[in-house]
């Protein structure tokens, strides 16, 4: 194959000719597969961010905004009394009663790999269960299900998914019958990929003669995903006024949480924000803020050593909301940011796996980082929504996400929660639980504490390990 002189002098405009130098040795396949990529590349989005790096004043801006910032002021706490209590179980009620009616969608984040938990595949195939082995995937969709039998209505599915995970994850879903969900309610669209740069260059990397390397364009990118494959239509096609949205990674995320969506829906809110309380002013979670007016999100980087233990006048910590990153938006919303915002794009040094001069493999050193890649955060939408609502949650029940291998946030302590959870529900109900024993509870046979007890004895022993 031979390539054509339009492409050549593109990438010759674009000072990234090293792209092809390796173009006589590919095969016929391999070649056109280098050329999709090509084809994808915006290489004037790329030029304005090798601008944006190389003109970088995010330091000074971020020490600037973390002192600017306050404490969240359009927030509702956790239930401190008889009142707060009954404002949630109203909130609930209207969000039970928004679900029956059809107006509820969920959104799915699921474009990242297991590979820092050493799991090659999508992070949802990754098993979590601490009995049954169930994966991510599927204690997420049976909560889903679940939350739609009660309903007695569809709540449709939208999944993210990125280059890396898409194929496998339509097949496992298309393997496990879409986890009872119907196919015709499970929607799949794909993020898109930003080539990796060079950290002191201008130069796209290459990880193989015949291929770029790039990464997903972060979470963000679930903007222009909407919009460009249609989901959005579908949403409006549906009926659908409000979106669950949720990340893979997090097993007990109460999903399609009718209180949360009751508190968003009565306070007229566009994005509203699940938060906990961090655990320590230096713990890696970004915070939401009110800064300038505004409700936004600082990340963790962005607040280093004294700035994140600021204290506001009563000596409380002022970065103390933690994002969970469970949001719920109005479709409405997201379709007002279509085509007139562009999110900023934030710039993270990461070791990269790439081609050498010679054309050698050199493997991606973590002491070293090599290279640039970039990322949106839908976070970032927050500013421009006329209201934005943050609601403090109860972090042992609904935060234990599983990011890293071991220690903190990792499959050994979500696991961990999962038993605890279900050990304390038959506890609550008066039954007892032998210290050593694991349990389970799947979401099909009961969503709730509530529902645990109308299906659970009161008498209950439990001895052995065990599944509901």
């Amino acid at each position: 194959m031979q390539l054509s002189q339009t492409t050549r002098e593109l990438l010759e405009h674009h000072q990234q000719s090293h792209l092809v130098q390796y173009w006589e040795e590919l095969s016929d396949t391999e070649q056109a597969g280098l050329l999709k990529q090509i084809s994808e590349i915006d290489f004037d989005l790329i030029t304005k961010l090798m601008d944006q790096r190389d003109t970088d004043h995010s330091a000074d801006n971020a020490f600037s905004r973390a002192q600017r910032a306050t404490s969240p002021e359009q927030l509702i706490r956790l239930p401190q009394s008889d009142d707060d209590q009954q404002l949630r179980e109203q909130a609930a009620q209207l969000g039970e009663e928004l679900l029956k009616s059809g107006k509820i969608g969920a959104i799915l984040v699921a474009g990242g790999q297991g590979s820092r938990l050493g799991f090659d595949d999508p992070k949802g195939m990754f098993p979590i269960g601490p009995v049954t082995d169930r994966t991510l995937f599927k204690v997420l969709c049976e909560q889903l299900l679940a939350r739609s039998r009660r309903a007695q209505r569809v709540i449709p599915y939208f999944i993210m998914t990125s280059e890396a995970t898409h194929a496998l994850t339509v097949n496992y879903f298309k393997q496990n019958d879409f986890f009872g969900l119907g196919e015709n309610n499970v929607f799949f669209f794909q993020q898109a990929s930003l080539p990796a740069i060079e950290v002191n260059s201008h130069k796209i990397l290459l990880t193989a003669k015949h291929r770029i390397a790039t990464s997903p364009d972060g979470h963000g990118g679930i903007l222009s995903a909407l919009h460009k494959q249609g989901m959005l239509k579908v949403m409006l096609e549906r009926g659908i006024d409000h979106l669950y949205y949720h990340q893979v990674d997090n097993p007990t995320a109460i999903v399609c949480d009718p209180e949360l969506i009751g508190l968003h829906a009565s306070s007229c809110s566009q994005m509203t924000t699940k938060v906990v309380a961090k655990t320590s002013p230096e713990e890696k979670m970004g915070v939401l803020v009110t800064l300038d007016g505004q409700t936004q999100i600082i990340e963790y980087s962005d607040l280093p050593g004294e700035a994140a233990r600021r204290k506001d006048e009563h000596g409380n910590d002022v970065f103390w909301a933690g994002n969970t990153a469970v949001h719920v938006f109005e479709r409405s919303f997201l379709e007002s940011l279509q085509g007139n915002l562009a999110l900023p794009f934030h710039i993270a040094h990461k070791p990269i796996t790439h081609l050498g001069k010679d054309g050698e493999l050199i493997e991606a050193d973590p002491a070293r980082p090599n290279g640039n890649k970039f990322e949106q955060f839908i976070f970032d939408a927050l500013p421009f929504a006329a209201s934005a609502l943050v609601v403090e949650g109860d972090r042992d029940r609904e935060f234990n996400p599983v990011k890293n291998a071991d220690g903190n946030d990792s499959p050994t302590t979500s696991r961990a929660a999962l038993n605890r959870i279900a050990r304390e529900w038959i506890e609550a109900v008066g039954g007892k639980v032998n210290e050593c024993v694991n349990i389970e509870i799947s979401p099909l046979y009961a969503i709730d504490l509530q529902e645990f007890a109308q299906k659970c004895p009161g008498n209950l022993i439990v001895n052995e390990d065990r599944c509901f």
